[in-house]
This record gives structure tokens, sequence and C-alpha cells, in this order.
């Protein structure tokens, strides 16, 4: 009894094994980073706690360049760490466990279900294998086309590293780009805009979602499960209401010189690229306002739960605007797809987005503090609109920048660090990993109360 007790004590829960394990790959790659043969130039501990961060969070936000300050060595660091970032820890060492044991243990199943969405599957380590052998051969696909297409710009084999890791970066939604300006000079490429988007929507949509819809592909006679139907409904949403936004605000201004079939493609792109991919066709500072309020609400959404973005996710928004439709209607019940939303699902969709705007207004606030340039009015009104959108984009494991992160202080690169973190695991994982989970099964008298 006394043993159990012990093992209970010491034994993390899945929130706890899912941050503690982000959080060892990321001080792995901060001393990678750190060593000589990493960068020719001298690299603090912060810049490279900061870039192991954004790769192994997936973000994209950087303090160097990508392509000219890092070694190759470097590169491939980066690379890796945004791959074992973009799967998960968790996923290649379970997988591991896995094809040794030919099974998994009720730990492990938790904590894989637990960095999936928290959603039971039945066949976990099938679904797993799935998962990793999916991964390469969408990525190796993407890396083949995008190759070709920088074969007319490059010699064979830098080429051919350059569709590799664009590819790896594209579907893990990372947004590393080894070129200074990210994808701008390639803004009239069919070929590589279509394939960089395609990955994008692969790795943001879920594995889950992924494997289940390919198994209907196999078995015409199934049908999507609610949780796969929620996710693509709501992602074409998003990307479509996105790139009309954008089309109409940017005609005129950042899409001005293009012609229509460009104008229509840099439009969707940037809608795409901005719920978690942070790849840019256009310079994001000169864009206007209005579109810019418009790519801080798709970074906030981000992707879907189970995948390789950030975000409070597409579910929790599709289960949020379903509630506030039904209290609109006075249903009492929350309905999607003609199927009725469990309450305790409702409760954490309004949990988790609570908590991700009381990180973020509580990060921004300090971020405004540390990062004041002085007491000029129109400097500071465009830090408060800069940091604002560096903070979206961190938390939303996008990358897009205004450029503000390079000329960050010590204290902003540790607070926009914080934010990755939180927005790669989850704000209700960091949460939990930090309260715990208590399940009080005794309940008080209730009382009624006026709200609204």
């Amino acid at each position: 009894m006394i043993s159990a007790d012990i093992r209970k004590k010491h034994t993390f829960s899945p929130a706890k094994s899912l941050a503690l394990s982000f959080l060892v790959l990321i001080m792995i790659g901060t001393v990678l980073l750190y060593l000589p043969f990493s960068s020719d130039k001298k690299v603090g501990v912060l810049d490279a706690l900061f870039t192991s961060t954004s790769a192994t969070c997936v973000t994209g936000l950087v303090v160097y360049d990508t392509g000219t300050h890092w070694t190759l060595t470097g590169q491939i660091i980066i690379l890796l760490l945004i791959q074992l970032g973009g799967l998960g820890i968790m996923t290649f060492s379970t997988l591991g466990a896995y094809i040794i044991a030919g099974k998994l243990n009720m730990r492990n199943r938790q904590m894989i279900e637990g960095s999936l969405g928290g959603k039971h599957i039945a066949n976990l380590g099938k679904l797993l294998l799935a998962i990793v052998a999916g991964t390469m051969i969408i990525e190796m696909s993407g890396a083949l086309i995008l190759t070709f297409s920088f074969l007319k710009h490059y010699p064979l084999f830098k080429a051919i590293y350059m569709g590799v890791f664009h590819s790896i970066s594209a579907f893990c939604n990372a947004g590393f780009s080894l070129f200074s300006n990210s994808l701008e000079n390639f803004q009239n490429d069919i070929i590589i805009n279509i394939t960089i988007m395609v990955l994008i929507v692969t790795g943001g949509i879920g594995f889950w979602v992924l494997f289940e819809s390919l198994h209907l592909l196999k078995n015409r006679s199934e049908k999507l499960g609610l949780h796969s139907k929620i996710v693509i409904s709501t992602t074409f949403v998003l990307i479509f209401t996105g790139f009309i936004a954008l089309l109409i605000l940017e005609w005129n201004n950042t899409l001005s010189d293009m012609t229509f079939p460009g104008k229509v493609m840099n439009a969707a792109f940037q809608s795409i690229t901005a719920r978690t991919a942070g790849f840019n066709t256009v310079k994001i500072e000169t864009m206007t306002n209005s579109s810019l309020l418009i790519l801080l609400l798709l970074m906030f959404i981000g992707a879907s739960p189970g995948s390789c973005g950030g975000g409070v996710k597409t579910t929790t928004f599709a289960v949020l605007s379903a509630m506030i439709f039904s209290r609109l209607r006075d249903q009492r019940q929350v309905r999607l797809f003609k199927r009725g939303i469990p309450e305790h699902v409702v409760s954490k969709s309004i949990g988790i987005i609570f908590i991700a705007l009381f990180f973020l207004t509580m990060i921004i606030i300090v971020l405004l503090i540390t990062e004041n340039p002085g007491s000029s009015y129109i400097p500071l009104r465009t830090l408060f609109l800069e940091v604002i959108f560096e903070s979206f984009s961190a938390f939303g494991t996008v990358g897009l920048s205004m450029g503000l992160t390079p000329l960050l202080s010590f204290a902003g690169k540790l607070l926009i660090t914080l934010l990755m973190y939180i927005g790669r695991i989850g704000p209700l994982t960091v949460a939990l990993a930090i309260a715990g989970r208590k399940d009080l099964r005794l309940r008080l008298a209730e009382e009624e109360l006026w709200v609204g």
C-alpha cells in the first residue's frame, strides 16, 4: 500500500509529462545550438534558448537569420527540433516502446492520447505507426516537388536540401525558412505556393483527422466522426473567410502590383499560413491594420487538436461559436452536425479561451513595459501593435513577424519564449501541469446569480 502511494506520488500526470517532454527537448536543443559547431559567430545562451524553443514549438520566430547565421550543422539541428517538436517527442518514444514490446501500457496510452487532443483511440499503436509513416511520405512528396521547383534557381544538392528543409518546416507548421525574406521571392511561383499551402493544411488538421480521412477513402461505407467533421469544416470556413477578407483589404496594398491570379494565390497563402505556419509571400509590416487584425484572429484560433500547430484550436472555436448560437436561440444543448456537445467539453472550451487570453494579456502588458522605447507618442503606438502581433504569433506558434523579434530585450525574449512554449503544449495543459487535477466529487448547494 505504501509503495503504491509512493509510486503514485512520483508519477507524472499526462499534462506534466507532455510539458516536461517539450522542456527537455528545448534544453537539449539550447545546448546544441550554443556550441561553436552550430554557428560561426558567438551565440548567447538566451538566443540559443529562443531559437531552440521556436523550433521545438514549431513557431518560426527568429532572432537570427536561419539561412545565413547558422552553419549547416546548426540548420540540421533546427530541422530535427522542428520534426521532433512537430510530431511530439512522446510520439517517437512511445512508438519505440510499442515496436519493442508490441503493446502500450496505460501510462503511455494516456500520454499519447493527451498529446493527440485527449481523444480515446482503440488502435493507438497502429495509429502511431501510421502517423510517423504518413508524415515521412507526405514530407518526402513535398520535398520532391519543391526540389524540382528550386532546381530552376539552385544546383542539384542545394535544391534537394532546400526542398527537404522547407517541406518539413511547412508540414510541421514551423515557418522556418532558409531565405531571409521567407518566400517573398517566390510569390509568383504556383508550384511552390500550392505545395507549401497543402503541406501546411495537412500538418495542421490533426493526425487523427488525416488517419480517419485516409481510412474513409479505403472504406467508403463508413462516415467521418464528429471530430473530423468539425475540424475539416471549421478549417475550410476560416481559410475561406480569411482569404476573402485579405483579398479585399490588400487588393490595392500589398497585392496591388500582382495579376488577378497572383492576388488570389497570395491572399489564400496568407490566410492559410496565418493559422500556424509563419511563411509569408508579402511583407507583413506593410499590410493594413484591418488585415493585421484578421491575421491576429486567425493566429489566436490556430490549428486543430493533435496537430503540429498551436493556438486555442479549431474545435474550441467551433464549440464556443455553437454555444453562443445556441444561447441566442435559447437552446439548452449545444449542437454541431446534429449531435449534442457534452457540457464538460463546452466548459473546457470556455476555460481554454479564458486561460489563453489571460496569459496573452499578462505577457503583453509586461512586454509593453520592457520594450518601451521612450515617451514619444507615435513609437509607443507602433510598439503597441507590434507587441500584440508578435505575442499572438508566438502563442499561435505561427511565426509571422512585424520585425520586432530581433530587437527584443533580454526580458522580451524570455517572455516570447514562454508564450511559444505555452502555445505549443496548450494553455490548459500548462494550467493542469502547474495546478494539477483535483476531482472534487462533493457538490455544494447551488444558488442563482445575476449575470450579464
